[in-house]
């Protein structure tokens, strides 16, 4: 009996896991939490890469570049009433990896001044050329580009999985992100201690619902 949507079909993607945004005195100085909970996040989804790595789960990375020639004028409106500076310039430390690598092989998707890895044009047809249904979140942060990228992935016909061990909000409380995700995308919530966080169970009478990715919604 087939209890969900198989490996081959899945995608662990991994949002903005970098040094700006998770470690060092950028990242310190934005979160509003305490700075351990980033570490945590970091380790907890190298965890998760390493473990999808193991099954055979495609693994995804998507990269912010925030520097100012990317930003439109909207953006760079904002960023200047709001004082803040440019995060994760390209070729800086702040822009690279944390805690989890590509390997060789493995795809990186660029997001140059937004929040949504749909906005790469390479990543849709990515997913859609690995037959790719299923994407499991993780990353940062929740509220932020890992919601925004949710969204997008939903109305697109996408199954999620956001693993909240492997993610933390900005601006808002997790428990509100993760709540509105799963009430408005219908994004399946677990974490590591899942035996199967890269599956997606079948709901009861549904079986042949994920023949129905791609097709346009309501």
């Amino acid at each position: 009996m087939s209890t969900g949507t198989t490996a081959t079909a899945t995608a662990l993607v991994v949002v903005d896991l970098q040094n700006d945004f998770c470690a060092g005195p950028v990242a310190a100085a934005r979160f509003p939490g305490d700075p351990e909970r980033l570490a945590r996040v970091a380790e907890h989804t190298a965890t998760a890469v390493d473990r999808a790595r193991a099954l055979g789960v495609d693994v995804l990375f998507v990269r912010f570049l925030g520097d100012e020639a990317h930003q439109g004028p909207a953006w760079q409106r904002r960023d200047a009433a709001l004082g803040k500076r440019p995060k994760c310039l390209e070729g800086s430390w702040g822009a690279e990896f944390h805690a989890a690598v590509p390997r060789p092989g493995e795809a990186v998707f660029t997001k140059r001044a937004c929040f949504d890895a749909f906005l790469d044009p390479e990543f849709e047809p990515h997913l859609r050329a690995r037959g790719i249904q299923h994407l499991v979140l993780a990353g940062l942060f929740a509220d932020v580009c890992v919601d925004s990228t949710a969204r997008t992935a939903f109305q697109r016909g996408f199954h999620l999985t956001v693993l909240r061990d492997c993610t933390a909000a900005l601006h808002l409380t997790d428990q509100d992100v993760l709540g509105f995700m799963a009430r408005v995308y219908g994004a399946r919530i677990t974490d590591l201690a899942d035996d199967q966080p890269f599956v997606l169970p079948e709901l009861p009478g549904t079986a042949a619902a994920t023949d129905r990715v791609g097709q346009s919604c309501r």
